[in-house]
């Protein structure tokens, strides 16, 4: 075929050179170069071409293609002859990438005949087409020529086995070629490699586990007849090998972490995952709004890594108060991931292990870092001659490489110069996978943008030029983008214009043009009647070029919606005389210690949480005082109260011992009566009447929520009392009760929560909130009212009771501030910088004691009305530039996107039965298994069971993670039951029960024990009404896709087009048959025709997409890299600093290696695209 593609690539020149002048004196740039791949003409500009000659024939039938419209109407060519070109487009790209299998004759025949009409078509010459005929009449003899020789073979068998008695005894058993298996091990199946005559008996060599291994005759024998018969399986098993084959081989096409994690399903919140698995490489910057949900979706981000690679160490880093707070370890844990919290010692022993063994060491292998860890002496060590010499991170000789780092409130490494920021850099320079937390918005004006998207990605984001020559190309994308949304006349030539202006601009041109997506979406524009279906598919696609598209993830509350009505609710209590009396001694106390202490910080820190902790409940303040004075105050609830992360000092406040000690006697003789907790009571007493009369009450101190759960206890209501040092499985027994409906017995009516004691629990079943005191930081308010308003609430309102105590410090934030942004009416929304700036000046203000009450009131009011302005013009320069971010994608694009990543083979049903079908075939037996009708189930497997399961789970790959853990302890233990539930709801509600996805060991038992040699078969009864009644042969192929992206994919094969579109769907629901007798093999070989049409010509463009993806990102790499070293080394040569220069170098160093790295995976995906294939089910639908 070459030597006719190269007879054709002379006879096309020719007439494309004849034809041209007749369109355009300029025909060259505008029929020729216009028309050429943009990598194609980069490769006529670099060879100086201007000839249609010296074009190879892809070029040349791309150009025919492009101009069709054109030359058919000047020579009245029929529409076939279309046809003809884009199907020799796809032969060219077969030939050009032949595998080692022999194309079938029948294929050979037509690519000539395509060939030869096509020329024909444009006037070829006599001596072309007769060399094309000759070649197609030799095709026709060689094929009847191997039809004799077939003959003739068969008859030297028959012969052949009528001799057979007379052979030598001494001859091999076995012959080249032969499949055998091991006497000691009849699993292990390998082929003869070759036959070695020896004394006494032959030796063999085999292939066994990708090496040749010599074994004695004796030892081996061939494999039985038996073991190479038809392997007919029914409807359950059938569908159960499609689940474990996706679940042992996932697809980029499908999301492993739908369903995962002990959470609500919230679609939007699986938009980063699919980013993420799409990008081209694993680095995100997820920005959403405050209450969007950004720890979820991190958890979700980790199940799907899981899932997919060897995701075994994982460091997150974040504020100290997060850690403080346990915010990260809780929400891991609705993941089933356990994590460990490092302070400065624990990290220094992990750094000592890694210089002694070049590892990190494993048992911290996933781990909570905070900010505050991050100093001079982590990054460049310890060289204080007192002190042991401790290496930092920047000389280290084995750097520590995480699988995964999260970076949580990301926006605090803005400033480059800092110990956070290099150190942050390095972890994430040395990390496989990176996402960074911010709900900072997305603003092209931002420099902290631009500084976190150079440490995600230093290799496309060098510096702020390039940033902004990023951004460039996104407002004509959008434009094009809106062009074909609007459908008006002409609009894919608007669009191509468009897409014209992307690829002029400085980015366009470098990374853009030369994709194959973007060439592509150009090629398709070019079409003619284009349909509706076509238009849609092309907004996609085009809204996939936006540069930051895979960089960046930016959920808007106003994207997805208010999820419910807030009603709130102020109840405003006057204090009793004797309460006024003590608070005001308070105030005067608080003031002399500030003025003596000359306003210490810790002293004013202590102060906020005494006044707070007042304005929460006066009846709180005496153990409060004497925790202070005993030294007892809870960390935890200090970091709360004063919003910091300072930790309390006793000795501060010991010289006032004798003042405390006055307030707390003074306290002990406080009025009992309480109006704020009779008006609290009446409250919740008239909820209770109510069918949903579940209540949440939050406070920040822990003797408040004592002092309210005393007097609870005198009401009918039955409560629940969580915080921050309550045990997981009784935080987890108390949610689960909290969620019990009203008449159950176990059920608690109201739950008294602080913020810490509700972390990473939802309440979406509970509508009505109380505030029986309020954080001064939006934030922690939002958090709040976010665990009862979110995604899945069952009311259409939710009541927010704010109690507020006249005349104290709270009353004024609460009046002049908080309401007056709206925290309460909505999710306000803005970025985590206002709200923390909102949260600064207000303890500014509250703890400036020498301002007048009218002073207060005027700054507060300036500082709300300050911040919505703040937060409005945010959100309004954010909306104005979403369309050069690429934010704007319409909530039903990446709705669809969401829906289409989910498989039925990855359901809880799906999974359900892949255990069943393992239970029964691996344990056997007439018996169940899985015990129950209901979500939650009862595994029961007797002693003998557990130990062959146990043999199975040492087979797959282990992980230290705790569901691993708990799997091996009940396998080793004694009790034959087991709780377990495939239902992500009943997961949620219930902790102890132990939760079976797709990571479970379980799953992966069943899914590798499942696993068939070779192809199955089956016949299966449907009903479907678009098809006639009768026996439908159908196949499904598993395709692995190799290359720089790699898939599997699995591919249903069928004589009908219709029931091909339909076969995945159809085996869904099919059901077993009769038919249980041996199926004729015969019948599915044309399904293997079919298939290797579809294999073939898939195979020629995912390898031809392949090489140009690769030198494409090759390209892009070596522009990137030279740039990025020029930007370092600059920085080393304008600096005299020792310990910038030792950063520098550092990260000159770091980037080097990554180039090398990446360009050698590079080189070697190159030449890696294939397409492997292999038949997994052969079968008969017989539709009734």
């Amino acid at each position: 075929m070459q030597a006719l593609f190269q007879i054709a690539t002379v006879e096309l020149a020719s007439f494309l050179e004849s034809s041209f002048p007749e369109f355009s004196t300029d025909w060259w740039n505008e029929n020729v170069f216009d028309n050429l791949s943009f990598q194609q003409q980069r490769f006529v500009e670099e060879r100086g071409y201007n000839s249609l000659k010296q074009l190879d024939f892809a070029a040349l039938l791309r150009i025919l293609d492009r101009n069709w419209y054109d030359i058919s109407n000047l020579y009245s060519f029929p529409p076939e002859g279309r046809s003809w070109v884009k199907e020799l487009q796809t032969v060219r790209n077969k030939w050009a990438h032949l595998s080692s299998e022999e194309i079938p004759k029948e294929d050979l025949f037509r690519d000539a005949d395509t060939l030869e009409r096509l020329l024909k078509l444009i006037g070829a010459s006599e001596d072309s087409l007769e060399k094309i005929n000759e070649q197609k009449q030799s095709i026709i003899s060689i094929a009847f020529e191997k039809r004799s020789e077939l003959n003739n073979t068969t008859d030297l068998v028959s012969n052949a086995t009528a001799l057979k008695a007379d052979v030598d005894s001494n001859k091999p058993k076995f012959e080249r070629g032969d499949l055998v298996s091991l006497r000691s091990n009849t699993e292990i199946k390998c082929p003869i490699l070759e036959v070695i005559p020896g004394y006494g008996e032959c030796r063999y060599k085999v292939f066994q586990d990708s090496r040749t291994v010599t074994y004695y005759e004796s030892q081996l024998q061939r494999v039985s007849e038996s073991e190479t018969t038809q392997e007919i399986l029914d409807a359950e098993k059938v569908k159960s090998y499609l689940t474990n084959l996706q679940i042992l081989s996932p697809s980029i096409n499908n999301l492993f972490s739908l369903r995962q994690g002990r959470i609500q399903f919230v679609p939007y919140q699986y938009r980063p995952v699919l980013k993420l698995i799409r990008s081209d490489r694993p680095r995100l910057l997820i920005a959403d709004e405050v209450g969007v949900g950004k720890t979820i979706e991190a958890g979700l981000i980790i199940k799907e890594l899981q899932a997919r690679m060897d995701i075994s160490s994982i460091l997150i880093i974040c504020p100290r108060t997060l850690v403080t707070e346990k915010k990260w370890y809780y929400e891991m844990k609705r993941f089933d991931e356990s994590f460990t919290s490092l302070d400065s010692n624990l990290l220094r022993h992990c750094l000592h292990e890694l210089t002694l063994d070049d590892e990190w060491p494993k048992q911290y292998s996933k781990v909570i870092m905070p900010f505050s860890l991050f100093d001079k002496k982590l990054l460049f060590g310890n060289s204080n001659q007192n002190k042991r010499n401790r290496e930092g991170l920047f000389s280290l000789s084995q750097p520590p490489k995480f699988d995964l780092v999260i970076v949580d409130e990301a926006h605090h490494i803005r400033n480059s110069d800092t110990c956070l920021h290099q150190g942050i850099r390095y972890f994430c320079d040395n990390a496989e996978a990176v996402i960074f937390l911010t709900a900072t918005p997305v603003q092209l004006g931002r420099k902290d943008l631009n500084t976190l998207l150079n440490v995600l990605r230093p290799d496309l984001i060098i510096d702020s030029s390039s940033f902004d020559m990023m951004a460039e190309p996104n407002r004509y994308i959008n434009e094009a983008a809106q062009h074909c949304r609007r459908g008006e006349n002409d609009w894919n030539k608007n669009a191509l214009a468009c897409l014209n202006q992307v690829a002029q601009t400085a980015w366009g041109s470098q990374f853009i043009r030369e994709s194959s997506e973007f060439q592509k979406i150009y090629d398709n524009l070019h079409e003619e009647n284009l349909t509706d279906a076509d238009r849609v598919q092309l907004i996609r696609s085009i809204e996939e070029l936006y540069t930051f598209s895979s960089l960046i993830n930016r959920t808007r509350r106003r994207d997805i919606g208010e999820f419910t009505v807030r009603k709130p609710e102020t109840i405003e209590i006057e204090c009793t005389p004797s309460q006024k009396e003590l608070h005001d001694t308070l105030l005067d106390l608080i003031q002399r210690m500030l003025a003596y202490s000359h306003d210490n910080s810790n002293i004013s820190f202590m102060m906020t949480m005494i006044r707070r902790q007042v304005a929460s409940c006066f009846y709180g303040l005496v153990p409060l005082f004497e925790d202070m004075l005993n030294g007892r105050l809870n960390k935890i609830e200090y970091a709360e109260a004063i919003d910091g992360d300072s930790d309390p000092d006793p000795e501060l406040v010991s010289q006032f011992r004798s003042e405390i000690q006055n307030l707390i006697v003074q306290a002990r003789e406080l009025d009992p009566y309480d109006p704020k907790l009779e008006a609290f009571i009446k409250v919740i007493e008239d909820k209770n009447t109510l069918p949903n009369n579940k209540i949440l009450l939050f406070s920040t101190f822990r003797h408040t929520l004592a002092y309210l759960a005393k007097n609870v206890e005198n009401t009918t209501l039955r409560y629940g009392l969580i915080h921050g040092d309550v045990p997981d499985d009784e935080r987890a027994e108390i949610r689960h009760r909290f969620g019990l409906p009203k008449e159950d017995p176990l059920a608690i009516d109201i739950l008294l929560s602080s913020e810490v004691g509700c972390e990473g629990l939802d309440f979406q079943f509970c509508d009505f909130l109380i505030n029986y005191d309020l954080p001064w930081n939006p934030m922690r308010i939002e958090q709040r009212i976010g665990r009862i308003d979110r995604y899945g609430q069952k009311s259409e309102s939710v009541a927010i009771v704010n109690f507020i105590t006249s005349g104290t410090i709270e009353a004024e934030i609460y009046n002049r501030c908080l309401l007056r942004i709206g925290v309460f009416e909505h999710s306000i929304g803005g970025s985590e910088e206002i709200l923390g700036d909102i949260t600064r000046e207000i303890h500014q203000i509250a703890e400036r004691y020498t301002l007048t009450n009218e002073e207060m009131e005027r700054r507060l009011r300036q500082l709300s009305d300050n911040m919505v302005r703040r937060i409005q013009e945010e959100q309004e320069l954010e909306s104005k530039e979403a369309e050069l971010i690429g934010l704007n994608i319409p909530k039903s694009t990446w709705l669809q996107d969401i829906e289409s990543a989910e498989s039925y083979w990855l359901s809880a049903e799906a999974i359900q039965r892949s255990v069943t079908c393992y239970l029964k075939e691996r344990l056997g037996g007439e018996g169940e298994y899985l015990l129950g009708e209901k979500a939650v189930k009862t595994l029961r497997v007797n002693k003998d069971g557990r130990a062959a399961l146990l043999q199975d789970y040492i087979r797959i790959p282990h992980k230290s993670d705790p569901i691993f853990r708990m799997w091996e302890k009940w396998l080793k233990g004694d009790n034959p039951v087991f709780p377990v539930t495939f239902d992500q709801e009943a997961a949620t509600e219930d902790e102890k029960i132990t939760y079976l996805s797709v990571l479970h060991p379980l799953i992966k038992q069943a899914a590798s024990h499942q696993e068939h040699q070779q192809v199955v078969y089956t016949a299966l009864t449907i009903q479907d009404t678009e098809l006639s009644p009768g026996q439908y042969p159908f196949g499904v192929y598993h395709w692995k896709k190799q290359g720089v992206k790699p898939d599997d994919v699995i591919v249903p094969v069928a004589t009908d087009p219709i029931l091909e579109e339909k076969i995945l769907s159809l085996l869904q629901t099919a059901e077993g048959s009769d038919f249980n007798d041996h199926i004729d093999s015969s019948v599915f070989d044309v399904l293997e025709k079919r298939h290797y049409t579809k294999w073939i010509a898939a195979r020629a463009k995912h390898i031809d997409e392949n090489r140009q993806q690769v030198e494409y990102r090759i390209q892009s790499l070596k522009a990137s890299h030279k740039s990025r070293r020029q930007v370092i080394e600059n920085q080393l040569k304008g600096t005299a600093n020792n310990k910038i220069q030792i950063m520098k170098t550092s990260e000159l160093a770091r980037a080097e290696q990554d180039f090398e790295l990446r360009m050698k995976d590079l080189e070697k995906d190159r030449d890696s695209g294939d397409i492997t294939a292999e038949p997994v089910v052969f079968g008969l639908l017989i539709n009734l």
